[in-house]
Parts: C-alpha cells; structure tokens; sequence
C-alpha cells in the first residue's frame, strides 16, 4: 500500500516509519528498499483486502495522476465487506489499475462491488500483446462516431481474460502510464473495449491519456458506453434494413449455383472395343 496512518495522518512510506492500516488499523511498516517502489506492508503475511496486488512503477505513475486523497480510497457495500479503490473520484468513479493476471471470477466481483468503474490495463504485460493488438487492428471498421470501431474479432486484439467485462476496459499499450508528464501526443493513446456487443461485433475506441484524466476528473463516467453500444446497434439494424429493402427479389429466389468440384478432370479411356 502507498498509504498508511501515522498519528492519525495518511502518510506515505519513508525509512524507519511505522503505521497503522487505514483499512484494519493493525500495525504496518516501511517498506523502503531499492528494487521495488517504497510502500507500506502488513507485518507478516496479513492482507485485510485480498483484491490488492503489489504496486509497480506502472501502477504508481498512474496514480500519480490524481490527487493523492483520492488515491487508497477504502469502499464498503450495504453488507460491510470493504475494500480499497485505487483512485476513486470525487464524482464516485472507480479506477482500477491491473498490471497481474486476475481471475474472471474476482474480476466479476470487483466491478459488481464498485459498479461505478473503469479498468486501466498494463497492455504490455506480455510480449506478444501488443504486436497481437497491431495486427489485429486490421479488422476494424469505422462508424460515424469519430474514434469508434467495430470488429467481429475482438479476441484478435486483447487478451481473452478481459473480452467479456461488463465495465470499460482500457488498455495501455505503449506504457504512457510511466512517465508523470502527459504529452498529449498520439502516440499516448489508451484503447477502451466497451462491455456488449451491437449486432454481434465489439466496439472499441480511442483516447488520450490527457483525455481520459480530463474525464476522469471532471464526469462520473468517463465514456457513455451504454448509449454508445446502443447508438451503434441501432445503426447497423438500420443499415441491414435498408440493405434488405433494396435488395431485388430475385436475388432471394435464384438458386446459388453449384460449386465445381476441385478434382482434376480425367479423360476417360476409349474402350477397346
């Protein structure tokens, strides 16, 4: 964890410190060595929220990017059961950063608890996932939205863990989270796979790092996911129909004509007699 409680006050990791645990008030310390970023550890093996994975440079630069009392932020639900946000909003939106592998049955509980988030994904995790995403970009079509696109292959893309969230996915190929300046260029571009289909295709678009911290800070919902899945659905129903429409009738009635066999034609031989 970044945060602990020092005489009642967040603090963050430093030599020779020790605190307490915001989320189950045992006794925490310093963790201040050279090969991992400084954080504060239960003593022994304790973990009072069993979603938190250990913090990387990525990880750490993204939160960077928010207020530090919106960082660490400890949520409950009607039950009691708690747990911590990784950024969470003024306006109630969850960040999550994932960099590990994470198991579809505690992704699917995460977002039933925050209900309000967005995942932030370490796209570079593996070798093969960034190029994977390159060559799959080839199977994107445009719509009329600006920075919209729809494919029939989404497994072609992402890693098949994360294909079916019922909460935005975003996806951070090129590791713009590891530096704390924000350039803004193209280049710093995440890719957000939006939960549902439209007529059976996925539909993933694209912002800035600037962008998505702009929303981030200032909406409750960083993209409108539902109203874009059902605008693009709508869309292609329309299309299909006027498609149909103008489709000749006989087009329909005339028999598809028969495909040749590939087997080499022989000649038959003459008979002898």
């Amino acid at each position: 964890m970044r945060f602990a409680l020092v005489n009642d006050t967040r603090s963050g990791a430093s030599p020779g410190l020790i605190g307490s645990c915001p989320g189950c008030a045992q006794p925490m310390i310093a963790k201040c060595g050279t090969q991992k970023v400084w954080h504060w550890a239960h003593r022994g093996e304790r973990n009072c929220d069993p979603w938190w994975e250990p913090e990387t440079p990525w990880h750490r630069s993204w939160k960077d990017q928010f207020p530090s009392g919106w960082q660490e932020v400890i949520q409950r639900d009607e039950t009691g059961e708690k747990h911590i946000a990784d950024v969470r909003t003024e306006l109630g939106l969850v960040i999550e950063f994932q960099h590990s592998y994470i198991p579809a049955k505690e992704m699917a509980a995460r977002e039933a608890f925050h209900q309000n988030m967005v995942w932030v994904v370490d796209g570079a995790r593996l070798k093969r996932d960034h190029p994977r995403f390159l060559q799959g970009q080839s199977s994107y079509r445009s719509t009329f939205l600006r920075d919209v696109f729809i494919t029939y292959s989404p497994e072609g893309c992402f890693p098949s863990a994360w294909l079916n969230c019922s909460m935005p996915v975003f996806f951070d190929f090129e590791r713009v989270g590891t530096s704390n300046k924000v350039s803004g260029t193209n280049r710093d571009r995440l890719w957000c796979l939006l939960p549902g289909r439209a007529d059976g295709q996925a539909i993933v678009t694209s912002v800035s790092q600037c962008g998505f911290i702009r929303a981030a800070r200032e909406r409750a919902h960083i993209i409108p996911s539902r109203a874009i899945v059902e605008m693009i659905a709508a869309r292609l129903r329309h299309d299909r129909a006027v498609a149909e429409q103008y489709t000749p009738h006989w087009f329909y009635a005339y028999p598809l004509r028969q495909k040749q066999s590939s087997r080499p034609f022989r000649r038959r031989r003459r008979s002898r007699y």
